[in-house]
């Protein structure tokens, strides 16, 4: 395949074959566990901010296994609810975040979590990469969640060119078809961490080398 044939079906199917031993990003892997509620979703996408995802999921599940409504942690005090995740990076900034929204939620809308992303764009410090991936894995809504990893990768490619992550979404939306637009990120995440890393990506075994135009990389194993 020559690199100005860019097959994003062959490549999506390459990908989901070489990410096939690894973990799977942490909030898939909590929707497998049946934590697949938008208010899970987003509880646990909040954790995983600045927190590496073997830090984010258990701390997820912990705090889970103590409460997992936002009734049940709206019942916690901030004291309690900032030790459950201490282990997640800005442990008390968050643990405020989370229980403002369940607050909210209980006030407000009967204690559950609409599939409504104004609103959950609305809640303080939740950005859309927080509100697509909750709304993509539980509730099917079709939309494109950028991270660290998809924002690298589809640039390296080249098969997008834009400066930050925001820029990557809206030049994913008008390309990328839209029956990958949950896929991109359960596919990119293990493929950025464990293939196609930030420094030295393990280009001479990756299943993209050909077609791969490396953009920005110095050197490579």
């Amino acid at each position: 395949m020559e690199k100005e044939l860019f097959d994003i079906n062959w490549v999506m199917e390459q990908v989901a074959e070489a990410v096939r031993p690894f973990p799977k990003a942490a909030m898939f892997e909590l929707a497998q566990k049946g934590h697949d509620s938008p208010f899970e979703q987003l509880v646990g996408c909040i954790l995983s901010i600045r927190t590496y995802d073997e830090v984010s999921l258990p701390v997820s599940l912990n705090l889970f296994a103590r409460a997992r409504t936002p009734a049940q942690i709206a019942a916690l005090d901030i004291a309690e609810l900032t030790k459950i995740i201490r282990r997640s990076s800005f442990s008390e900034r968050k643990a405020a975040q989370i229980k403002a929204i369940a607050q909210q939620l209980v006030d407000e809308f009967e204690g559950k979590l609409p599939c409504d992303r104004d609103l959950i764009l609305s809640f303080k410090g939740v950005g859309p990469k927080c509100a697509n991936l909750a709304l993509g894995i539980a509730c099917g809504q079709k939309f494109i969640s950028v991270d660290i990893h998809v924002h690298r990768i589809t640039n390296r490619w080249g098969y997008v060119a834009a400066k930050t992550p925001e820029k990557t979404m809206a030049a994913l939306q008008n390309k990328l078809p839209e029956k990958y637009w949950i896929d991109i990120n359960r596919l990119l995440v293990p493929f950025g961490k464990h293939i196609c890393t930030a420094s030295r990506p393990r280009c001479t075994s990756c299943p993209l080398a050909q077609m791969c135009s490396r953009i920005g990389v110095a050197s490579y194993r």
